[in-house]
């Protein structure tokens, strides 16, 4: 009996460990291809990508019938994949997965490690492309192989990969589905980035964000002339020192506050879950924004500041024709991200003011986007994403929030697709390298989002 007993009680003292994941492997060979196969816009090939991934839906079951490549002649290498799982009611109307497999341009000589190398290092992956938006386009059509092979769900789960996504002018392949395929992509609602969650420096996850609407993406160019000479004989008016002058004036351009309903909900919730060195700012940029101590706090982080207000940023620099000359002409590009609610026009005419020089141009580049338009926050949409966060991540808020920056969704939603940001992806509060250098993600997060969007999929095509 002694023996007994003892026996039970190690056994009742042994720690249980979760059995490995038989799925992963597949998984890190599936997302490890995809971020070394080069999908910048340079020297890349989206439509190599989207092959690759068709492969890998075709060995797991699907039909040629059910994956679609598609590209335009003019564009070879920038196309894209979409598949199709059936689901068992016809009736229903489908679920869209939509990610985009392009990528920021990376040059090697600038990053620490082979930007197109997918490398695992002290808890992390690097390599251009493994946060944004390869791990999420990686885990979404790991989820639809996972799929293959199980029950199968009441409604149609589709997955668009496309390209187009980073570069203003290139083939966007969202926009061309919407315009000229609508009917491969139609669903009740789309699954996208923009949402996902943010970690503090040592890895405590801080919250989780659902996106309800984006700000609106635009280009201007500020332009400056004259007939320039021979640089032996400098001149008062040098047009690069003008456009010094009006790029000086936009980085002191601050635009003001402006809350709508999402960034207001936003703030005031999380000013219940942050720490105490913003949760008071929080809370009364929510009741007043107006409260210029709070903005001066919250302007501090870059994230909490893109929410609060429209920013503008120089990001490209061309002057100049020859090295022993005045400059003819020299422009920058100026890159805004507009708050919902104000216009192009209107933020063209900020730039204007601020500028404050007639022989300065400010043109508004034929936009990027669509006007995005704001999905409805339903139960519909929150609930599953909420008890499911419960489940995975507890303790963990979840808000719904306003993406900063720009994705495909606006072309969605201008054929009658709401478009959601979904959480579930932890992301680096300092941005971790994206579309900057030496881009990185958590495996962590990676492995914990790919668990979390399986199970949020799930709940929304199983109802």
């Amino acid at each position: 009996m002694k023996n007994a007993l003892l026996v039970a009680a190690l056994l009742a003292a042994t720690p249980t460990f979760a059995a490995p994941d038989p799925t992963e492997p597949a998984f890190r060979a599936l997302y490890k291809q995809l971020v070394e196969t080069n999908t910048a816009l340079s020297a890349g090939s989206c439509t190599r990508a989207a092959q690759q991934i068709a492969g890998h839906l075709h060995r797991a079951g699907y039909k040629l019938s059910e994956l679609t490549i598609f590209s335009i002649p003019e564009k070879p290498e920038e196309g894209g994949v979409v598949a199709i799982l059936p689901g068992a009611d016809p009736s229903l109307k489908p679920i869209l997965l939509l990610a985009h497999i392009d990528v920021v341009e990376a040059k090697r000589e600038d990053w620490t490690r082979d930007p197109f190398a997918f490398i695992e290092e002290n808890g992390f992956f690097f390599g251009r492309g493994v946060a944004d938006d390869k791990a999420q386009a990686a885990i979404f059509s790991d989820t639809m192989i996972r799929l293959k092979s199980e029950p199968q769900l009441k409604r149609t789960v589709k997955l668009a990969l496309t390209c187009g996504e980073e570069t203003s002018g290139a083939f966007n392949g969202a926009q061309w589905l919407a315009e000229n395929r609508r009917e491969l992509i139609d669903a009740e609602f789309a699954m996208n980035e923009g949402g996902g969650g943010r970690v503090r420096p040592d890895g405590t996850p801080e919250m989780l964000s659902l996106q309800v609407g984006e700000k609106h993406y635009q280009d201007y160019v500020i332009e400056t002339t004259n007939p320039g000479g021979h640089s032996s004989m400098p001149r008062p008016d040098n047009a690069i020192y003008s456009l010094a002058s009006a790029i000086k004036a936009v980085e002191a351009k601050t635009f003001p506050v402006a809350l709508n309903d999402t960034t207001k909900a936003f703030f005031l919730n999380a000013s219940r879950s942050f720490p105490a060195p913003i949760r008071e700012p929080m809370a009364a940029i929510a009741a007043n924004p107006q409260d210029a101590n709070a903005e001066g706090i919250l302007s501090r982080d870059p994230i909490l500041n893109a929410m609060l207000r429209t920013t503008c940023v120089a990001t490209q620099i061309t002057a100049g024709h020859a090295q022993n000359a005045l400059p003819q002409r020299a422009r920058a590009n100026i890159n805004c991200r507009i708050i919902p609610g104000e216009t192009v026009e209107s933020t063209r005419a900020a730039l204007v003011a601020a500028i404050n020089d007639p022989k300065i141009s400010v043109t508004a580049n034929e936009n990027r986007n669509v006007v995005a338009k704001q999905p409805p926050l339903t139960d519909r949409i929150l609930k599953p994403a909420q008890a499911l966060a419960a489940k995975h991540f507890p303790g963990v808020p979840l808000l719904p929030t306003m993406s900063t920056g720009a994705t495909d969704g606006p072309f969605l939603a201008a054929v009658g697709i709401p478009v959601y940001g979904v959480p579930g992806i932890f992301y680096e509060s300092d941005g971790g390298g994206v579309h900057g250098l030496n881009e990185r993600i958590r495996v962590k997060s990676v492995m914990d989002g790919r668990a979390y969007l399986h199970d949020l999929l799930k709940a929304y095509a199983s109802e």
